[in-house]
């Protein structure tokens, strides 16, 4: 047993453990491995329920649940949490950019034909422009063996996808440049959100800053769904299953990793995790869906992950 450091033993028990467990290498495993698993389920959850739900009403609905879900948990946690103006007004903004923007872009490329593989792929750019930018924006150093890792992530990422990818240009081309203009705002939204976040909103209360950034996005989603589109539902159990799996799992769960995994690492090191997303995605394609997994995608899957394991050391 480890004796305990004289800084510690005036510190409140539940105080230390969780220094401890905060600092364990088994903490810092499991949160980017966790994050994974939930974040790659949200092209399942698209899949399931955009046939019965336009885009923007979808999310309209779905961001309506996720702030019915944190403002009990907010009103019952009795702890102070102070926040200034400002301070909610960059978390406002992120949710514009990481929730409305990049979900919206998404789920509307995927409504207008876009096969889920070509909107993983162009999403899965993430990091490699994450890191080009970390350093003039944030100052963030990225060494060779970081550099070998997003790269090699990209050509992993490409091998994953390449019969989607294959699929989707040789169909009947039933996706317009629209789609391809809505995924590439989703990738703006992911990367400028995630960028912002760390520069703007390290300080502020998480609890306050979720439902910042819900409400923001909530706002602005419900805006666009009553200027363009019906608002109409089939309410069928498929879309039930997505709605609340991807409120609180995704939005809840995954989003509030997300926001740990920026507080405490390089933002480039974090963006890296995201190559992981569509091989997994893929595996659960599999899973779910019976779609199949090539020898190729198996290579590419290994060498996604060995990246990610370079670009986070």
């Amino acid at each position: 047993m480890q004796p305990v450091k004289p800084e510690e033993r005036n510190r409140p028990k539940s105080q230390t453990i969780s220094n401890r467990i905060r600092t364990s290498d088994n903490y810092e495993v499991l949160i980017p491995i966790t994050f994974v698993l939930i974040w790659s389920t949200g092209f399942i959850g698209a899949k399931l329920g955009l046939p019965y739900a336009e885009p923007f009403t979808f999310l309209s609905y779905r961001f309506a649940l996720v702030l019915l879900f944190l403002l009990p948990f907010w009103l019952i946690n009795r702890s102070p949490a102070k926040a200034t103006p400002s301070q909610i007004l960059h978390s406002v903004v992120v949710g514009i950019l990481l929730h409305a923007t990049q979900l919206g872009g998404v789920f509307s490329a995927i409504y207008l034909g876009l096969p889920a593989g070509i909107a993983s792929l162009c999403m899965g750019i993430n990091p490699l422009l994450t890191a080009i930018l970390a350093r003039p924006l944030l100052g963030e150093n990225i060494t060779k063996a970081q550099w070998i890792g997003l790269v090699v992530g990209l050509v992993g990422l490409v091998l994953v996808l390449n019969k989607s990818i294959f699929t989707g240009i040789s169909s009947d081309g039933d996706f317009s440049t629209t789609a391809f203009l809505f995924v590439f705002a989703g990738l703006l939204g992911l990367l400028s959100g995630t960028f912002y976040q760390k520069a703007y909103c390290q300080q502020i209360d998480f609890r306050i800053a979720s439902l910042a950034q819900y409400s923001g996005a909530f706002v602005t989603v419900i805006v666009i769904s009553a200027l363009f589109e019906t608002g109409e539902v089939v309410w069928t159990g498929e879309f039930v299953f997505a709605l609340v799996w991807l409120a609180i799992a995704l939005s809840g769960g995954a989003v509030a990793l997300l926001m740990i995994l920026i507080r405490q690492g390089r933002l480039a090191q974090v963006a890296s995790v995201f190559y992981l997303v569509p091989p997994v995605t893929a595996c659960m394609g599999y899973l779910f869906f019976g779609e199949t997994l090539t020898f190729v995608q198996i290579i590419g899957f290994a060498l996604t992950a060995f990246a990610v394991w370079l670009a986070m050391s």
